[in-house]
């Protein structure tokens, strides 16, 4: 079940990303507010500052999603460059945590995740870096060490979404995702990592010039 969804729902995303416009905006606008009403379901309502972060957490997401698409010429390289990141952080993470194993990398928080998983979703992040550059997408150097600072984030999103449920006692933030859970537990590291990428692309391209920002160095 978990991969059949996922050979639904990732041709999905790619195709509304590269027909960008409204079509995107309306995605990431349906996404954000389905991240936001998860994050109640997990804190409840009587707790206004976990519930303010919560509105923080998916207008970020919902700001960073566009801003990073924005660009005609580059936007929509420079989303799927931050969604394979963080799609091959997730496959890696997990092959290598369960064919590899050893040392946990945050016990208290997410007792699954290990050394290995970080480091197999590392290397298959440069991976990307390395197909990007092949293809005449960015320089390799500046795509690698891009890569490597967004897999990183991507996996602290990862561990700030299971502290957050751990905090409250709470195993998967809904099920309405066959297989995976909820959009927080599969957006987790997206968040975090696009949010990151929209960051940089504004320091070196402007608010309207992020894709061109992340991809050309």
């Amino acid at each position: 079940m978990r991969v059949l969804t996922a050979l639904v729902l990732i041709p999905v995303a790619i195709g509304v990303a590269y027909a960008g416009g409204w079509w995107w905006f309306g995605l990431v606008t349906l996404i954000s507010i389905g991240l936001f009403i998860e994050w109640r379901m997990i804190v409840g309502a009587h707790r206004m500052g976990w519930v303010a972060l919560g509105v923080v957490y998916a207008a970020a997401a919902l700001a960073a999603s566009v801003i990073v698409r924005l660009d005609a010429v580059w936007g929509f390289s420079a989303l799927m460059f931050v969604l394979l990141i963080v799609w091959m952080t997730d496959i890696g993470g997990y092959f290598a945590g369960r064919g590899i194993g050893g040392p946990k990398l945050w016990p208290s928080v997410s007792p699954k995740k290990t050394w290995a998983g970080a480091i197999g979703g590392w290397v298959l992040s440069l991976g990307v870096a390395g197909g990007f550059a092949a293809y005449g997408i960015g320089q390799l150097i500046p795509l690698l060490l891009l890569a490597t600072a967004l897999t990183v984030v991507s996996q602290l999103g990862d561990l700030f979404e299971s502290a957050v449920k751990r905090q409250f006692g709470v195993k998967d933030s809904s099920h309405i995702i066959p297989g995976h859970g909820g959009l927080l537990d599969r957006l987790d590291g997206y968040v975090f990592a696009v949010v990151a990428a929209a960051l940089i692309g504004v320091l070196r391209g402007g608010a309207d010039g992020v894709g061109r920002g992340l991809m050309v160095w």
